[in-house]
């Protein structure tokens, strides 16, 4: 497995969701959200990507159940490439977001999140969800290269 940090966005229309692995990459935890609003969060992403010394960008694709890509998957496309202006030698990978934001509601539900916390955005929790399950791939992936 390569070394170096993973940021991972789950691209809303009006947030973008950042988590970021370990260096390690066997860990995924929610960092911050961003929100669309506030102008120019492709700019402010490659900045952080840079300043975190982020390896590769791993971005949400918000397929339909039936597996099709959508006008959303779409959008996160545009988005993804101008993340690329921002920082063209990054590598950047789409994943299958399906169903990360429910996970991540059950995730803070069980962690006994209060009420006033489960109404807060889960943007960052999505991410971070989403960049979990690569990273297990990744390690499965390696552990079925090697037996």
């Amino acid at each position: 497995m390569s070394s170096g940090r993973i940021m991972a966005l789950d691209v809303g229309d009006s947030r973008i969701g950042i988590a970021f692995s370990d260096p390690s990459r066997i860990l995924a935890s929610p960092h911050s959200i961003v929100a669309r609003a506030d102008g120019q969060p492709s700019e402010r992403i490659a900045a952080l990507a840079q300043t975190e010394a982020i390896t590769l960008i791993l971005i949400g694709l918000p397929k339909n159940m039936d597996g099709s890509t959508g006008s959303q998957a779409r959008k996160v496309q545009t988005f993804a490439q101008e993340m690329r202006t921002h920082i063209p030698q990054m590598e950047i990978v789409f994943w299958d977001e399906r169903l990360t934001t429910r996970q991540a509601v059950l995730l803070r539900r069980e962690g006994g999140a209060g009420k006033q916390k489960r109404a807060k955005p889960i943007d960052d929790m999505a991410a971070a969800v989403l960049l979990q399950s690569y990273l297990d791939f990744c390690r499965q992936k390696i552990t079925d290269a090697t037996t």
